[in-house]
């Protein structure tokens, strides 16, 4: 009895301590212990959700994620296996008593497959290469998944043999390919994706497509398992057709391949009705441009009778399913900077079912985020706000979304994040509306003003919103006012706002992000002699223009930019994808309009002190883009410095230290210039 009073007394006086716990602001190494979910799948019959939890490995700077189990109630929360290797894509069978999953460790990745009741493990493949787009076959016999098949360079030289143990350079790489690089990855093998089938008891994979043509994207079975729906692109002139794809079909015995849909344009992910009759697909019709919404369509199942279904609506449709009873379609799509869950019938008739899809990724707040629905229509997606990334919601019976899963409460339950408030306003140069967010310092004071910080989102043909930002609060815990707008060329505010910059980029986006600016300090919420700004990207862009438009910053950071349209086009890794739906014509073909619209086209007129950072395996905005900045602005004596991230491609952030990194190197520079 002694000892149990003796608890008690403890354990109330524990928990008066942490009543009274002081709160701290969001730390750097608080990005490692951040944890989120991904990828829901809901059993069948609604009792159970396994998903990815993923995580950062501090000792090995890299991203790590395991599959969970958990069931509908948020009870009975557990690891799906023993095994601590990378797990992921995993897809339950269709009576929902196995579920096939994908395993990476240092020697590849294979096939593997976990049974409910019994909770045994086994392999089911030996594969030369990483298993992707996993489709159970309708019967729960066969798994359908796509793979990489290596082929032979164009060109094979045969050295003299070497002497032994001399150490000669590595051989060269040679390619006659369009894509041959991508940031990221590097060099890409030569070779092409095909489709395989393997039965669900393990076995040797089948390869069923062929020829030399891409088959990626996801998979959908017939009802009778005999022929898979699929989207490539297997024109002739494919490499330079590189906008186009259509859906097809493939016998799974006789391999035979037939085109379903030939609009010019990306017709893909492909879904076949629960009764075989119908088959729903994304796409649209390309008038290459900067930006197109993506349309559901409906179409029988051999190709006739095609439909626009989403027609009506003014944003783009991602990420569909059908429902049980093949009335109608789920899907995904962002309104103002917010990811919802909808439900739209075959005759186009929407319904929004979530709100706050996301927070998947975890350094700045862009949409993300997946779902899943059982038989019955109960939905689990993973929810976001700015004060969490993705957890596990359920929505039942159409009541409100419950969160079953609190990932971070070991760490955030402890801080004091930056609030996040949503702002509207004008644009100076045709009245539109205009959205953005701004993040308060955390203990933020209402009879002070603060320096302002301008966060400029990448793309541009993207969307930020209220969602979780690793970044943000940074940057707003060091005291800044953060602002992150949507200037015209932001998804989500429907096509026409998005298409503004066809031809005309950075055009007024430009006003649009100062007219935010303006509207900050008119409200007395910033200091105006105390203004920054930074952004990578199209956010670095953005960044370049403005510092090259005025000087009223007192410092900027110019993360990842293109400065020079000309030299960006014809080098980066996709290259051959800007002309004409960027700007008219190649650079050599329309060479003014290319300068014009580079910022280094303004470097003279910058005055502002300028970081200019950049990964150093950057092939998406190659490094020789920041370097034309600093270089020029060195040759200026305007106070500049240059970072090189090592090893970093475009996502510098994709390593946890990188993402402290960077942050660091922001808030140090502006630092300097703090009056």
């Amino acid at each position: 009895m002694k000892r149990i009073l003796i608890f008690t007394l403890f354990f109330i006086g524990f928990q008066n301590v942490s009543s009274q716990e002081k709160k701290t602001a969001f730390q750097p190494l608080d990005v490692f212990s951040l944890e989120w979910a991904s990828d829901p799948q809901i059993s069948p019959d609604a009792s159970q959700i396994i998903y990815r939890r993923n995580g950062f490995d501090i000792m090995k700077d890299n991203s790590r994620g395991n599959l969970w189990i958990i069931n509908t109630d948020g009870s009975f929360h557990r690891k799906l296996t023993s095994r601590e290797v990378s797990e992921s894509q995993a897809k339950w069978s269709p009576n929902g008593d196995r579920i096939a999953f994908v395993s990476s460790t240092d020697e590849g990745a294979e096939l593997y497959m976990y049974w409910v009741k019994t909770g045994q493990i086994a392999k089911l493949s030996q594969l030369e290469m990483s298993p992707g787009n996993l489709s159970w076959s309708p019967d729960g016999k066969q798994i359908a998944f796509t793979m990489f098949i290596s082929k032979k360079a164009p060109v094979i030289i045969k050295m003299p043999k070497k002497p032994k143990g001399a150490v000669w350079a590595k051989p060269a790489r040679i390619t006659d390919r369009l894509k041959h690089e991508a940031d990221g990855r590097g060099y890409m093998q030569p070779g092409f994706t095909h489709i395989f089938i393997i039965p669900a008891e393990g076995g040797t994979p089948r390869q069923i497509t062929s020829d030399n043509y891409n088959h990626g994207g996801s998979l959908s079975f017939s009802t009778t398992g005999r022929e898979i729906y699929f989207s490539a692109n297997r024109v002739e002139d494919w490499e330079y057709d590189f906008r186009n794809s259509e859906v097809y079909k493939v016998h799974t015995e006789t391999k035979v391949i037939t085109a379903l849909t030939s609009q010019k344009g990306p017709d893909y992910a492909p879904k076949a009705s629960p009764n075989g009759k119908l088959i729903a697909f994304l796409g649209f019709k390309d008038k290459v441009q900067a930006h197109q919404n993506t349309i559901l369509y409906i179409m029988n199942s051999d190709g006739t009778n095609r439909k626009v279904i989403s027609g009506d609506f003014d944003n783009s449709i991602s990420n569909i399913s059908w429902d049980s009873e093949g009335k109608g379609l789920y899907c995904t799509y962002d309104e103002k900077g917010n990811s919802k869950v909808a439900h739209i019938s075959k005759n186009g008739k929407l319904t929004k079912l979530a709100d706050n899809l996301g927070g998947t990724t975890i350094g700045r707040p862009y949409a993300s985020g997946s779902y899943s629905v059982a038989n019955n229509g109960t939905l689990v997606y993973t929810k976001s706000r700015p004060e969490y990334p993705a957890e596990l919601a359920v929505i039942q019976h159409k009541k409100a979304s419950i969160l079953i899963t609190n990932l971070n409460q070991d760490v955030l339950n402890h801080r004091e994040l930056g609030k996040t408030e949503t702002v509207w306003y004008k644009s100076s140069y045709d009245g539109r509306d205009i959205q953005g967010w701004i993040v308060k310092p955390p203990f933020y004071d209402a009879l002070k003003k603060y320096p302002l910080l301008v966060e400029n989102h990448g793309g541009p043909i993207l969307n930020y919103g209220d969602r979780f930002s690793a970044e943000i609060q940074l940057y707003a815990a060091d005291g800044y006012v953060v602002f992150y707008p949507n200037p015209r060329g932001s998804t989500s505010y429907g096509e026409e706002f998005a298409n503004l910059l066809y031809n005309n980029y950075p055009g007024q986006d430009y006003n649009d992000v100062m007219d935010g600016v303006d509207y900050l300090v008119k409200k007395g919420v910033v200091d105006n002699e105390k203004l920054y700004v930074t952004g990578g990207s199209a956010g670095g862009i953005m960044t370049a223009w403005m510092i090259g438009k005025n000087n009223r910053f007192k410092a900027a950071v110019v993360v990842k930019p293109v400065m020079n349209w000309i030299s960006k086009t014809l080098v980066a890794d996709n290259y051959f994808g800007y002309a004409n739906s960027r700007y008219i014509g190649q650079p050599w073909e329309n060479f003014e309009t290319y300068w014009k619209f580079s910022p280094i086209s303004l470097v003279g007129n910058i005055e502002t002190p300028t970081m200019v950072m950049v990964g150093m395996n950057d092939l998406r905005t190659p490094p020789s883009e920041a370097k034309q900045l600093y270089h020029a602005l060195k040759l200026r004596k305007i106070k500049t410095v240059l970072v090189e991230i090592p090893g970093a491609s475009h996502g510098i952030a994709r390593k946890p230290s990188n993402l402290i990194s960077k942050v660091a190197h922001t808030l140090a520079w502006l630092r300097k210039y703090h009056n």
